[in-house]
């Protein structure tokens, strides 16, 4: 039988005890009044009209699906993003409910066990929307921080959902850094080459850094700077005139503008103890491993941003998209001043 309810301007109301036990107790739709009904948005009504569950009803006049429709489109900002997202995980059997109180998160899921208690977080975007990196470290640090899930969800213009986990993650390996002996490297246009074939050899092999040139080595530019830092290299001209880090940062800034924010990122994931390699056949900045290549394939898909970073999402689902096809997570390393953050965005099936 079907559940009756009564449209009281943005709210619809249920008054009859088996339909709220229905809707309420197995469902987990609406809010209980002190009178003893049960109130339901206009979100939650129109997925309980579109499934043909619910007979509505205004001042004794029966309200269709189209009436309905109207009325919300008119009163729920960014309707369609949040009732496609609406019906897509009610469909898919998750109880989540609408949040009209919150300008930026659109629902919220209770834990199987108690109601009471949110699992998990659901801003609901379109693909037309952009991400902006500033305000998705606020949504991580107001509610990650609880125990909580963040999930986005992605509205394309045909109506398909898909859905991403994001969260904070700390990156950690077990490539311990290692002594070399110093030694000296020229610089090219776009890497430099180490001409001590002891060194390379144990660059190479330690550490991983650099790619064989031959009976040499060749460097990439945040490789040679990192190295000229911890005092392995001196850097020179193909004239033999040597280069302070200044002036290599100078230099190498004509070709890679970058350069200092991809250096910073390097640096910090050598610290926790990763190996690191570009990414660039990937995608992304730098591509990173826990273990060494030889035991492992490369974890993550690494790509340097600062703050106040924003993209169109199609970027962001075609970077994740790829991470995920071949066995890496997306990972965004945030900038603001010096201090690196990094956030995970992965594909979800809820």
């Amino acid at each position: 039988m079907d559940i009756s309810g009564e449209l009281i301007s943005n709210y619809i109301l249920i008054k009859k005890a088996r339909d709220i036990g229905r809707l309420y107790d197995k469902s987990h739709m609406g809010i209980l009044q002190k009178s003893g009904s049960l109130q339901l948005n206009l979100l939650e009504g129109l997925y309980l009209l579109d499934q043909e569950k619910m007979i509505l009803f205004q001042n004794k006049k029966q309200i269709n699906l189209s009436q309905l429709l109207k009325l919300a489109i008119q009163r729920i900002p960014d309707f369609e993003t949040k009732y496609l997202t609406f019906k897509d995980l009610r469909n898919r059997g998750h109880a989540i409910t609408f949040i009209d109180d919150d300008a930026h998160v659109s629902f919220r899921k209770a834990t199987s066990t108690d109601t009471t208690v949110i699992s998990c977080v659901i801003t609901a975007f379109s693909e037309r929307d952009t991400l902006d990196i500033d305000q998705t470290k606020r949504y991580i640090q107001k509610f990650t921080k609880k125990n909580t899930t963040l999930w986005f969800a992605l509205v394309d213009e045909e109506g398909d959902l898909t859905y991403y986990e994001v969260s904070e993650i700390t990156l950690k390996g077990d490539i311990s850094n290692k002594n070399y002996p110093k030694g000296q490297c020229i610089l090219l246009k776009n890497r430099l080459i180490v001409f001590d074939k002891k060194l390379s050899g144990l660059l190479l092999q330690k550490e991983f850094f650099g790619k064989p040139f031959g009976e040499l080595l060749q460097l990439s530019f945040v490789e040679a700077l990192y190295l000229l830092e911890k005092g392995v290299l001196e850097i020179q001209t193909p004239e033999g005139k040597y280069l302070s880090k200044e002036k290599c940062l100078h230099l190498m800034k004509k070709h890679q503008p970058d350069i200092q924010q991809r250096l910073l990122v390097y640096k910090d994931l050598k610290q926790r103890s990763l190996l690191v390699k570009t990414g660039f056949k990937f995608g992304a900045h730098f591509r990173a491993y826990t273990k060494q290549p030889n035991q492992t394939h490369a974890e993550y898909l690494i790509h340097v941003v600062e703050k106040g970073f924003t993209s169109i999402w199609a970027e962001i689902s075609r970077a994740v998209r790829l991470a995920h096809s071949v066995n890496k997570e997306f990972v965004l390393a945030c900038i603001d001043d010096t201090i690196v953050t990094y956030i995970r965005l992965g594909r979800l099936r809820p």
